[in-house]
């Protein structure tokens, strides 16, 4: 029988405390912020399945990078459904929603654009593009291994060299097109030389006037987003509430859990 008293935040300590000390500083931040998105003291089983399908498209996140950042929260629901805190099996539900979506599209598809990025940002692309490059040779010993296996019917480690092969080679298609078409933007050219406004690149302190918590951000592209780092994208909502803003404005983000409001301490470059 489902515990129907138990709130969202007490389920999340509980998956939490449940992982190894490493584990857990990896999860619980991201895990946050999922319960911040639906609201902490609701009870977990209320949390409905659009809500979940929603929480990917809060995040601003691409095709490119939302495996690493989403599976904490899948990992949390999956354990609240085991742990029989709730009966829905939402864990699958954590993920980009397909169909009709850019991102989702091969990028020899998708139509030409200028992506904006940071100076930190594309050299991370670039760096993150050579070393898949790298893989190829090894992918390659790979396959020839899988195939000196004769019987190809159930070749399980042949189907699993294709497939990785297969997602290499579109990481790197997605990756060259967007270094292709960058743009890297230089933040004190795009604030006039000043930290008046929040900008791409900008960090900006925080407060959350709902949780009365302390903040710090810095707003990327969509190709650079790392929740685990502070870096929050510009087409999530938060980012686009952000850009333009000045110190001391309160802009607020329409969630599940209700109205939240963040006042502008400060702005970085």
């Amino acid at each position: 029988m489902v515990n129907q008293d138990v709130k969202l935040e007490d389920a999340a300590t509980l998956f939490l405390s449940s992982l190894k000390p490493e584990e857990r500083q990896k999860s619980q931040q991201e895990v946050n912020r999922f319960i911040r998105w639906c609201g902490a003291d609701r009870p977990i089983s209320s949390i409905s399945a659009r809500e979940v399908e929603s929480y990917a498209g809060s995040l601003g996140l691409t095709a490119t990078n939302p495996q690493e950042i989403l599976q904490p929260t899948k990992a949390f629901l999956a354990y609240a459904r085991k742990q029989g805190l709730t009966t829905a099996n939402l864990a699958p539900l954590v993920k980009l929603k397909k169909g009709g979506a850019q991102e989702e599209r091969p990028a020899a598809e998708r139509p030409q654009q200028i992506v904006h990025v940071t100076a930190e940002g594309y050299a991370e692309l670039q760096t993150k593009l050579a070393e898949l490059k790298k893989e190829r040779p090894k992918i390659a010993l790979e396959l020839r291994h899988a195939r000196a296996d004769k019987d190809f019917r159930e070749n399980a480690p042949l189907d699993a060299a294709r497939e990785h092969q297969a997602q290499v080679e579109a990481r790197i298609r997605e990756l060259e097109a967007i270094v292709k078409t960058a743009t890297v933007v230089d933040c004190q050219t795009e604030n006039g030389g000043n930290s008046a406004r929040v900008s791409l690149g900008s960090t900006v302190l925080l407060h959350d006037l709902t949780y009365d918590e302390d903040l710090r951000y810095t707003l990327v592209s969509s190709s650079e987003v790392k929740p685990a780092k502070g870096k929050i994208s510009t087409a999530a909502p938060l980012g686009k509430a952000l850009l333009n803003r000045c110190v001391g404005d309160v802009v607020e983000i329409t969630a599940p859990a209700g109205v939240i409001k963040y006042k502008i301490e400060k702005i970085e470059e």
